[in-house]
C-alpha cells in the first residue's frame, strides 16, 4: 500500500513547494491547514483543518497518515508547547515517520535564540518513538533582501561573521526526496548553500542583481536593540531578531554542507542564483515592511 503523506504549511513557501513536488510521485497527500479556504489545489490530495495547539483536531486530521512533513510553526512565545502538542497528536494518530524543518546548529545554548526551540522540538520528536528526519535549514537566502530598510541598508550586529544561506527551493527538493523514501533518510541533514558569506557580501550580491544600492551596517548590540524598539515587540522577539545577526557573528552558521546535493543530486543554489530567480520585490505595505525587515519567521527565514 502506498503510504499517505501529510504536509503542513502548504499555504506557505516551503510547504507549498513540497506539496507541488509530491504531485508527480503519485503518493496520496493530506494537506493540513488552519484555514481550509486557503488550501492550494493539489491533485490526489485531501484537506484537513487543524492547528498545532489543538490536540483533538490534530489527532483526527492525522489518522491514517504514515509520513508527516512538519514545518515549524510561526514565531510565538508558545511555539515550543504547540510543537510538543502536535508531535504528541501525531504519535497518538499512528504516524510512523516525521520529517521536521529544524534549524542549522539547533542546540540548547545556540546563539540564535529560536534555534533552542528547534533543539527541544527535535528532542520531543526523538522521544516519541516515531522515526524521524530533521532538516536543519540555515537562514533562507530568498528573503535576505527584505532585511534592508527603505534606505537599502541591512542593519545588525553580524560583524565579519559568515552564513551559509540556503534556498527554500533546495529545502523543498530535499524534503520531497525524503518524504517519498523516508526509511532511507532516518537521521538529520544540514541544509546550506554552497558558500558562506558575510553580511557585507550578502548586501553586495543583492545590489549586483537588483542594480540598486544595498549595503550592510554593523550595529553594536545597543544600537540593534535601540533600532528595533520602535516595533514595541516583546522581549523574546527582540532577542530573536538581534540574535539572527549575533549568531552569524559567532561563526556558528558559517559551515557549508553538501547534504542538499547528497540527497537531491543537484548543487545547492547560490545567493545570486536565488535572487536572480526571484522576481523583483513588489511594493509592500508598511506593516509588512516592519515585520520583514527584522523578523525571522515573518519573512520566511528559518526561525
Amino acid at each position: 500500500m502506498t503510504p499517505t503523506i501529510a504536509v503542513t504549511g502548504s499555504t506557505g513557501a516551503v510547504g507549498g513547494a513540497v506539496a507541488a513536488l509530491l504531485t508527480d510521485s503519485g503518493t496520496p497527500l493530506r494537506l493540513l491547514v488552519r484555514d481550509v479556504g486557503r488550501a492550494p489545489t493539489i491533485p490526489n490530495s485531501d484537506v484537513a483543518q487543524c492547528s498545532y495547539g489543538d490536540p483533538d483536531a490534530s489527532t483526527e486530521a492525522l489518522r491514517g497518515v504514515d509520513v508527516l512533513f512538519m514545518v515549524s510553526g510561526a514565531e510565538s512565545a508558545t511555539r515550543l508547547d504547540e510543537h510538543r502538542t502536535f508531535v504528541d497528536a501525531a504519535a497518538a494518530a499512528g504516524v510512523r515517520h516525521v520529517v521536521y524543518t529544524s534549524f542549522f546548529g539547533a542546540a540548547p545554548d545556540a546563539t540564535f535564540t529560536l534555534a533552542r526551540d528547534h533543539f527541544h522540538t527535535e528532542q520531543h520528536i526523538a522521544a516519541s518513538g516515531m522515526d524521524h528526519t530533521f532538516l536543519r535549514d540555515n537562514f533562507y537566502a530568498d528573503v535576505m533582501e527584505h532585511f534592508a530598510g527603505e534606505d537599502g541598508v541591512i542593519r545588525g550586529p553580524a560583524g565579519d561573521g559568515r552564513v551559509s544561506l540556503v534556498a527554500r527551493a533546495d529545502v523543498a527538493r530535499v524534503a520531497a526526496a525524503v518524504l517519498t523514501d523516508p526509511a532511507s533518510h532516518v537521521g538529520a541533514y544540514d541544509l546550506t548553500g554552497p558558500e558562506a558569506l558575510t553580511m557585507a557580501e550578502v548586501a553586495a550580491a543583492i545590489a549586483g542583481v537588483r542594480g540598486r544600492a544595498v549595503t550592510f551596517h554593523d550595529e553594536t548590540l545597543e544600537e540593534a536593540y535601540a533600532s528595533r524598539a520602535q516595533w514595541n515587540a516583546p522581549e523574546w522577539q527582540n532577542d530573536a531578531w538581534v540574535s539572527t545577526y549575533t549568531a552569524i557573528a559567532s561563526g556558528e552558521l558559517r559551515r557549508v554542507s553538501e547534504d542538499v546535493e547528497r540527497v537531491t543530486g543537484r548543487r545547492a543554489m547560490t545567493l545570486r542564483e536565488v535572487t536572480l530567480a526571484e522576481s523583483s520585490p513588489h511594493i509592500e505595505s508598511a506593516q509588512h515592511r516592519k515585520r520583514s525587515r527584522h523578523s525571522v519567521a515573518a519573512t520566511g527565514i528559518r526561525g
